[in-house]
């Protein structure tokens, strides 16, 4: 097929925090020193900000560094963390936990409360007006590569193709978008870093990334119930002891509320429902007090890459890099990740501009892995490697075991604990107890399909579903015989359902793509690891206002 091609000299692939600060930092370096490299960034979502959602308390020590008056500029961290609070939940109560036994990465002295798709919002608006060429609504489908198999940027997606692979009459063939450097900034599970990973044997030497799905309202509430600036957090109910989870609540301006919960993805029955323990979490006391009366106004998931250390794969490859979560740059211990992201970024476009500047491109920015190491990132992140793996221990052992670590080492122990892939620890449904979950009430608890409208989530149905299978017969011979269809509890979606006729024979799975947020949750905890999520057409999917 005959494509219309551009050249850059650096590619980002997609508009969060972490491909943001990257494209910015590479033009700030180019304006110090009088150059004017090309810098184009390409984002899936129909505007920028549209697909991020984050809980979020937003620490500003890289975005300090990478734009220093960001207060003077409006950038919107409005409001700064005034409480913290953590709680011990048992079903009916909820212990308090003195600030004394809170372990340092959990303080959040000198952070802000965000909406973080206006902080990106707002970013994107600084990085254009530095030069950068920002494109929304453009996809990443395809990893070109050159003649010696370095990567030498990307395809954007088709648009107008049919149901069956067609060409439809509103055909548009995706654009080559080429570059000296590409940074994939796809977010956790990006579909292209994964390719990545395996062409390129990034992971060869490190753990499988493990990962949570975070599940997220926004609610508007009663005045007299607000708190701003509090940022409660809680682990235990709604969670049996074995099984991580943890929930939040912080209080925006404006009497806003954000409400989540994280699930670990390493959970072991198949009968668990991230989406309906979220909503079970909203009925405790310690949060049912700050809801009732309010009234929600947004929702929204997205899986989170949770592994540390440990699990992130190699930074590098013959012309590009991966930033952010698609690396796995996340703190899970202090439930962060945005400041991470960006910091990571902004190393990778320090790597990527003294390339540039030596008339170097396509080879390995080996110069990344290498700041990375002696940065404070690296320090932060290498003190909380051990807390995913605690957690497995159970949440009072693991707790326990991570708090010490913290409180007498300061995470500074010689052990590195180790991570095994979410997709093997589901055990099959005849060991384990189905869990019946309240019918929800419409006031303060919501099913799916009232969820998924609130996300503002649109696809075009005639197109190829962009949640593909790689054998047609797997869901109903392996996933419905031995694990009873877990894809229908962790989508938190709807999109996946079995089935059956009226006799209630002859089962079938349905998928409903047009319902995706785009979480990648199926594609990380499918048992089988038979789905595989690509991307849609460009500007499909959820679209969150300021989440």
């Amino acid at each position: 097929m005959e494509r219309d091609s551009m050249d850059f000299d650096v590619l980002v692939v997609g508009g969060g925090p972490a491909g943001l600060a990257a494209a910015i930092r590479l033009k700030q370096l180019a304006a110090e020193k009088g150059q004017d490299f090309s810098v184009c960034l390409i984002e899936k979502a129909a505007e920028i900000g549209a697909h991020i959602l984050s809980g979020a308390v937003l620490d500003p020590r890289a975005l300090t560094e990478l734009i220093p008056d960001w207060k003077e500029k409006g950038a919107p961290l409005n409001t700064p963390v005034t409480e913290d609070q953590v709680f011990m939940l048992s079903e009916t109560g909820g212990k308090l936990l003195p600030n004394s036994l809170v372990p340092d990465c959990l303080h959040n002295d000198g952070n802000y409360i965000v909406r973080l798709g206006n902080v990106v919002k707002w970013l994107g608006e600084q990085a254009e007006a530095l030069g950068v060429e920002v494109y929304p609504g453009f996809a990443g489908a395809q990893i070109l590569f050159d003649d010696h198999g370095a990567v030498g940027g990307v395809i954007t997606g088709d648009m107008g193709v049919e149901r069956d692979g067609s060409q439809g009459p509103n055909f548009q063939p995706g654009m080559e978008l080429r570059a000296k450097y590409t940074l994939f900034a796809e977010g956790c599970r990006g579909h292209l870093g994964k390719q990545l990973e395996a062409r390129f044997h990034l992971r060869d030497g490190s753990d499988p990334q493990t990962y949570g799905i975070g599940l997220k309202e926004l609610w508007e509430i009663p005045a007299a119930q607000h708190k701003q600036g509090l940022v409660v957090h809680t682990a235990g109910w709604p969670m049996d002891n074995a099984t991580y989870g943890g929930g939040f609540c912080y209080h925006l301006e404006d009497n806003l509320v954000s409400v989540g919960y994280v699930v670990g993805l390493n959970y072991t029955n198949p009968y668990l429902s991230p989406f309906e323990e979220f909503q079970r979490y909203k009925t405790h006391p310690e949060i049912r007090k700050f809801l009732e009366g309010g009234k929600r106004l947004a929702y929204g998931a997205r899986a989170i890459a949770a592994g540390g250390l440990q699990s992130q794969p190699k930074l590098v490859f013959p012309g590009g890099a991966l930033i952010g979560d698609d690396a796995g740059f996340l703190n899970a211990a202090r439930i962060k990740g945005s400041h991470a992201a960006m910091k990571s970024g902004m190393l990778a476009a320090e790597a990527a501009y003294d390339a540039l500047a030596a008339e170097r491109s396509q080879d390995e920015l080996s110069a990344f892995p290498e700041a990375f190491k002696a940065s404070w990132l690296h320090e932060e992140l290498h003190k909380t490697r051990n807390f995913k793996p605690y957690m497995k221990k159970g949440l009072w052992l693991g707790s326990f075991l991570f708090g010490a670590e913290q409180k007498l080492f300061g995470g500074k122990v010689p052990w590195t604990l180790h991570n095994s892939a979410d997709h093997t620890a589901l055990k099959p449904a005849a060991e384990c107890q189905p869990i019946v979950y309240p019918k929800p009430d419409g006031k303060l608890t919501f099913d799916r399909l009232s969820s998924v409208f609130l996300s503002n989530t649109n696809h075009e149905e005639e197109q190829p579903c962009h949640l593909q299978l790689k054998d047609a017969g797997v869901p109903i011979a392996v996933n419905l015989a031995k694990y009873d269809a877990p894809e229908q509890r962790y989508c938190p979606a709807g999109v996946y359902e079995i089935v059956r006729t009226e006799e209630g024979d002859n089962p079938r799975l349905q998928i409903n793509a047009q319902n995706c947020i785009h979480c990648k949750t199926c594609d990380i905890k499918d048992p089988t690891q038979n789905i595989n999520w690509v991307v849609p057409q460009g500007g499909e999917g959820p679209i969150y206002q300021g989440m």
